[in-house]
């Protein structure tokens, strides 16, 4: 199939990615992902959902949580992120649920743009992806849900994209939150960015440069709002009278890592409320994870070569060790700081190649579906040049990801 990456490029910059490849590499190729098998994933999330939302899950996963983590809240993400990889030997696993996942509107730009421009159109077999206007639609249709389950009309106050400052405008996705913001003025609904800092509670209500906050979309990653410059927002949420989400109480109950050992055994079971129907799918799709103490210490240094080990609050990867970077003296020292660590079963990724002029390049590639309420409403992938990490320098990246239907859905 023929495809010109130049003219790809431009139009992802044009749409308002940071340039690409310079500033935010996108591969130009596609991942084709079998359509019977998110019928299956879709399954998985669903079970998922169901489990995470009961009361019996709820609480033991709030119990040791900090004390702004206790309190339930009805609010749902729109933008939590499913992360897969589908295995040549063991099927498609789950590798972890981000509350706050960033790429949802990059992604959605990549795979429209990657569909459109390439001659892939001409198979039918190929679902095309959402255009931006009808993407734009179902994400305004989302936060309106949202907006009206919490206040029962859509308020008029500030809708406010919350990051933190070091990250405004510096971070990777900035971009990102102007096209979200932009998506809500065109709505008609104020809308601004902002950070933590810039907040201030009155006792009756939070303010941002003097205007009223109402709506919060977070994606601040101290997913329990620690420093100091939240003390305003952790006001405001308290009182319960600004919308936020994601929020520590979600985070809690849906995003925190040490949640995957629950999802990935059945000792707890009985206690959380899975149900043995359940069960059986979960174990299913969920590589074995332990959180790392004193009891399995020794048997996880003797198996390393078998586990990633990861901080249960990290995130973009930070603080990701491999087998091979860990002994039994290295993992006494993780013990030992505040920083708590989950070992998790190794899953094998798929492979693409890349062709450059000077050699063919290997790629290894995961799987990101988006779903809200349960309902799958975007699939994205990366590509990494590494195998056993998330590397997503050129000619890495960001990867269209596309769905194929074989037919045998239709069977």
């Amino acid at each position: 199939m023929g495809f010109d990456e130049k003219t790809f490029f431009a139009a992802l910059t044009s749409a308002g990615l940071p340039e690409v490849p310079k500033q935010f590499s996108v591969v130009p190729l596609a991942q084709l992902i079998r359509r019977e098998t998110l019928l299956e994933i879709d399954n998985f999330i669903g079970q998922f959902d169901r489990v995470t939302t009961r009361a019996s899950w709820q609480k033991s996963a709030t119990r040791s949580a900090p004390q702004i983590a206790q309190s339930s809240r009805s609010a749902i993400c729109f933008f939590t992120a499913w992360d897969f990889h589908i295995s040549p030997e063991q099927g498609w696993q789950l590798i972890e649920c981000n509350d706050n996942g960033s790429g949802f509107l990059f992604a959605a730009v990549i795979n429209h743009l990657y569909y459109e421009l390439s001659d892939i159109t001409q198979v039918s077999a190929i679902e095309p992806p959402p255009g931006m206007d009808a993407f734009g639609e179902r994400l305004a249709a989302m936060i309106e849900r949202e907006a009206k389950d919490f206040f029962g009309v859509v308020p008029d106050g500030l809708f406010l994209v919350l990051e933190t400052t070091d990250m405004l405008p510096s971070g990777k996705f900035y971009q990102e939150l102007i096209l979200l913001r932009d998506l809500m003025l065109r709505r008609g609904w104020h809308s601004e960015i902002g950070s933590p800092d810039q907040l201030r509670w009155d006792g009756r209500a939070l303010f941002w440069n003097g205007q009223r906050v109402d709506f919060i979309i977070n994606r601040c990653t101290d997913f329990f709002w620690d420093g100091d410059e939240f003390s305003e927002l952790r006001s405001g949420y308290l009182n319960g009278r600004v919308y936020v989400a994601p929020n520590p109480f979600t985070y809690a109950t849906r995003s925190d890592k040490r949640l995957l050992e629950w999802l990935s055994s059945s000792h707890s079971d009985r206690e959380l409320g899975i149900l043995p129907e359940e069960r059986e799918v979960l174990s299913a799709h969920m590589p074995e994870t332990q959180l790392l103490h004193d009891e399995n210490l020794s048997e996880l240094a003797a198996k390393k070569t078998e586990f990633f080990f990861k901080p249960t609050h990290g995130f973009a990867s930070h603080g990701i060790l491999t087998g091979s970077q860990v002994g039994t003296a290295r993992l006494r020292q993780l013990l030992k700081r505040n920083t708590p660590y989950v070992a998790q079963k190794s899953v094998p990724k798929p492979t693409l190649f890349v062709s450059r002029p000077s050699a063919e390049i290997t790629l290894w590639i995961d799987l990101r579906v988006w779903a809200y309420r349960g309902q799958r409403f975007l699939v994205s992938g990366r590509a990494s040049t590494q195998r056993d990490r998330i590397d997503l320098a050129p000619p890495g990246g960001w990867l269209p990801t596309l769905v194929q239907d074989t037919g045998l859905s239709r069977r």
